[in-house]
């Protein structure tokens, strides 16, 4: 790393900035939204207007800086009413989240390659043929796109003559250059990226993903390298710089946690003509990662059996730092997945990450990948009590049934319930966005993909609890059905014999064919919940193994479960075994968590492992680790994640987090400073490592 790339990033991480940031009240912008009746186009436009124009009253610069844009305004103006937005709920109107566009990944290349001036005169020759159309809703959207790209381009401006009048005629010249015209050099890429990125958050968009850096980037890098204008010294620089630089307005970006922001970029894999994409650039990347130890960008992996053992290396390298990532993505199952789910092979090839986990196509999906969640525990504990309230169950194989049918049913409910669902407008990502210039629609209205995913949560604790249920009413004969579900109520109380039996019970995590059978039925069923069902664009309702925040929420929903979780206890996040199950260890939890035929349900959602951070201490540490990743993708594994972790420094940042700022760690789909997240959120990533502590 260099003095200039350590003196920002040591200004960033001590968040030097926030004296660089001031407060703005739109409340007076929104009064005039409602009072005139503003649509929502239009507010969206003009909302990232005044944002950019506040923004370019006062540019900043930092000290040495290659790359600008340093975000001055806390607070983006709201565009709509809560009152408005209860309005339209309450007669019937379904959102995702607030609302808007977000987790998404635009599709940067073409605007970084062409400029927003190409854009312009697209838009202008797409309004005139609206206006002779008498297209009224296509000439508003032209109308909208146009002026918020010059809203861009003005911050752009202001930006380059303050540089100017700064002395500053290195960036200067770079702003004179993007984001108005195609960028020609690997800075030049990497600045109009920025921009690009940055005005997406002020426009209202949200876990916006930078998608595949290493591949629409890598033409620049080339370019430079060839020319003799960049050695792969000066590209780690600026790679390291942009990426301190997706740090410096992270905890302004909206998310359940501090560090849950979406900025995700996906590495190697295999082109859209399925030849490898693992490149120079790709290693450049992590080779940044690894020396910045910063949470952002998410670093998400792509690789098949056929990966060379060396990448595997490199990855585990960042797990050994201690990073939460990168995390893998198996495109033998991912690719094959999306197919199956209607995607163009070469789209599906070209996959990324939506913002944590889930998989999108970048710029021509407008799926919603997490639009809601079905809680399986929960929908067990229906199932049971349902089942004791008419006498109880015949045999194990009715109580699965009811189960699946209690599944089946919370599935066909999410399906009638985001049938119809409204997204808010988004002229400038729109732009960004493939076909919505042809088209003159916000991409709101749609794309190329719409599919909506539903997440899994607690998927292993319902598994366990099933094996449980089987063990001590069927098998033993304990208790009766109805007995059990009152005893759910009450953690056990007075027969800590069942308690005990539960807890016994066969678990997944330890290849274990009692309960890894009952899995591949769950998973395989959960994979066609949702067949036949479709929302009204067209596009179909993926399944995934994800749990997002859910896995907290959910398990606040119900008391004890039968595998002997308490009321209270969360489920394990995401594709993970139960936070209180005993594993024999990482090779038992991949042959458990493989088990399953994953494809159907390739949503998003990894498996997650936590290893002792010991295992790397050991000469052949990271070796080992790689090769368990290799195993989980020769297994069938659709996505992993790894937590390097020590539950002693856990527990110490508890009690003394100013000793632990730079702690990170996984905490769903994304990596956090552990010391800046929520206790329950702590608490539960404790619990997750209790079992792998030596």
């Amino acid at each position: 790393m260099t003095p200039r790339i350590r003196k920002l990033l040591d200004f960033t991480f001590a968040r030097r900035q926030d004296a660089l940031r001031r407060d703005a009240d739109w409340s007076g912008l929104l009064a005039r939204f409602v009072a005139e009746g503003i649509d929502d186009e239009t507010r969206a436009r003009v909302g990232l207007e005044e944002m950019l124009r506040a923004e370019g009253g006062r540019p900043e610069f930092l000290e040495g800086e290659r790359i600008a844009f340093t975000r001055t305004v806390r607070q983006i103006p709201e565009l709509h009413t809560e009152a408005e937005m209860d309005a339209r709920r309450a007669a019937g109107t379904a959102f995702g989240e607030k609302g808007v566009v977000f987790n998404i990944t635009a599709d940067f290349a073409p605007t970084i390659r062409d400029g927003l001036e190409a854009r312009l005169g697209e838009l202008r020759v797409r309004l005139a043929q609206a206006r002779a159309e008498s297209d009224a809703e296509g000439a508003s959207f032209c109308e909208n796109a146009i002026l918020s790209v010059q809203a861009v381009l003005s911050l752009a401006g202001k930006y380059r003559d303050a540089a100017e009048a700064r002395g500053l005629h290195d960036v200067a010249a770079a702003l004179d250059r993007v984001p108005r015209f195609g960028a020609r050099t690997f800075r030049e890429a990497l600045q109009s990226l920025r921009i690009l990125h940055f005005a997406l958050w002020c426009e209202g968009e949200y876990h916006c993903g930078l998608g595949r850096i290493d591949q629409y980037l890598l033409p620049y890098y080339e370019a430079d390298v060839a020319a003799g204008r960049l050695d792969e010294a000066g590209a780690l620089e600026l790679v390291e710089e942009f990426f301190v630089a997706c740090n410096r307005d992270s905890d302004l970006y909206v998310g359940v946690q501090q560090g849950d922001n979406g900025q995700s970029v996906m590495l190697g894999g295999v082109k859209r003509d399925g030849s490898p994409a693992f490149n120079a650039l790709s290693r450049i990347c992590l080779e940044a990662c690894g020396e910045l130890k910063l949470v952002d960008p998410k670093i998400n992996l792509r690789v098949d059996k056929d990966t060379p053992p060396e990448i595997y290396r490199l990855g585990t390298e960042l797990t050994a730092k201690g990073l939460g990532f990168p995390q893998y993505a198996n495109d033998d199952v991912v690719i094959p997945a999306l197919e199956r789910w209607g995607y163009e092979e070469a789209d599906a090839r070209d996959y990324t990450v939506a913002a944590c986990w889930e998989f999108i196509v970048p710029g021509c999906g407008m799926d919603i990948d997490n639009i809601d969640a079905v809680s399986f525990p929960g929908a067990l504990d229906a199932a049971l009590r349902a089942a004791a309230a008419a006498g109880g169950s015949p045999d194990y194989d009715a109580v699965e049934a009811a189960f699946l049918a209690e599944i089946k049913r919370r599935a066909k409910a999410l399906a009638v319930k985001y049938r119809h669902v409204e997204i808010l407008p988004g002229p400038f990502v729109s732009v960004l966005s493939a076909g919505c210039i042809e088209r003159a629609r916000d991409v709101c209205k749609g794309a190329k993909y719409n599919n909506f995913g539903i997440h899994g949560t607690g998927i292993s604790v319902a598994v366990d609890s099933l094996a449980a249920v089987r063990r001590i009413v069927f098998e033993k004969r304990m208790v009766a059905l109805g007995e059990l579900v009152k005893l759910l109520d009450t953690d056990f109380a007075g027969r800590p014999d069942v308690l005990a039996e539960a807890k016994a019970a066969p678990k997944m995590g330890n290849a274990d064919d009692r309960v890894d059978g009952i899995a591949k039925r769950v998973v395989d069923f959960w994979g066609h919940a949702f067949d036949g069902e479709r929302n009204d664009r067209g596009g179909i309702f993926r399944p995934g193994t994800g749990s997002a925040m859910y896995y907290i929420r959910h398990a606040e929903e119900i008391p004890a479960s039968p595998d002997g979780r308490l009321s209270g206890q969360p489920f394990p996040a995401n594709w993970a075994p139960a936070l209180d199950a005993p594993v024999k260890g990482p090779v038992s939890v991949v042959r458990s968590f493989t088990e399953p035929d994953l494809a159907a349900v390739a949503n998003g959602g990894p498996l997650t492992i936590e290893i002792h951070d010991s295992a790397f201490a050991m000469p052949d540490g990271v070796d080992k680790v790689a090769e368990l990743v290799r195993f989980f993708v020769k297994r069938g594994g659709h996505q992993l994640q790894i937590n390097a972790i020590n539950r002693d420094t856990l527990l110490d940042a508890q009690k003394h987090p100013e000793n632990h700022r730079h702690l990170i760690v996984r905490v769903w789909g994304w990596s956090g400073y552990f010391v800046e997240l929520d206790k329950e959120f702590q608490d539960q990533i404790i619990k997750r490592v209790e079992l792998s502590s030596p």
